[in-house]
């Protein structure tokens, strides 16, 4: 517990989420991390856990990000209707209208909100990543 304007309050507690079907995290950092109501992932690269590679081509690498996102929400029984905010990171924004094609494909409304830039570049030599905040319901 904690004083807040003379008053006790019960602390958040935090709480590591991760899925064997994501490959783990490449530093020290959480797959994801929950509180009573958020999920927070981490940016997830295209990789697939059970090869070890990511898959060629912009379209296939958002699927695999998206994929390894829902994979991570199944774990607190959650799904992709409970993702809020979203950011899509791009090596190249030409790609953006790809991406986006994919991305449609499995968001629904009312969708996220979304940022999406590019970067300079990204580990592993991918194409995309995508972060994503859920809230309990």
């Amino acid at each position: 517990m904690h004083l807040h304007m003379g008053i006790y309050l019960e602390e958040e507690m935090k709480n590591k989420i991760e899925s064997k079907l994501v490959s783990p995290a490449i530093g020290p950092y959480s797959q994801a991390i929950c509180t009573e109501k958020t999920v927070l992932i981490s940016g997830q690269l295209p990789i697939n856990a059970a090869t070890g590679k990511a898959p060629e081509g912009v379209r296939a690498q958002t699927e695999q990000s998206i994929r390894n996102i829902m994979a991570i929400l199944r774990e607190d029984g959650l799904d992709l209707s409970d993702v809020v905010k979203t950011t899509v990171l791009l090596a190249d924004i030409h790609d953006f209208k790809e991406m986006n094609s994919v991305y449609g494909d499995f968001f629904t409304e009312p969708y996220p909100a979304r940022s999406a830039f590019q970067v300079a570049a990204l580990p592993t030599g991918a194409l995309v990543e995508i972060e994503a905040i859920a809230e309990r319901k």
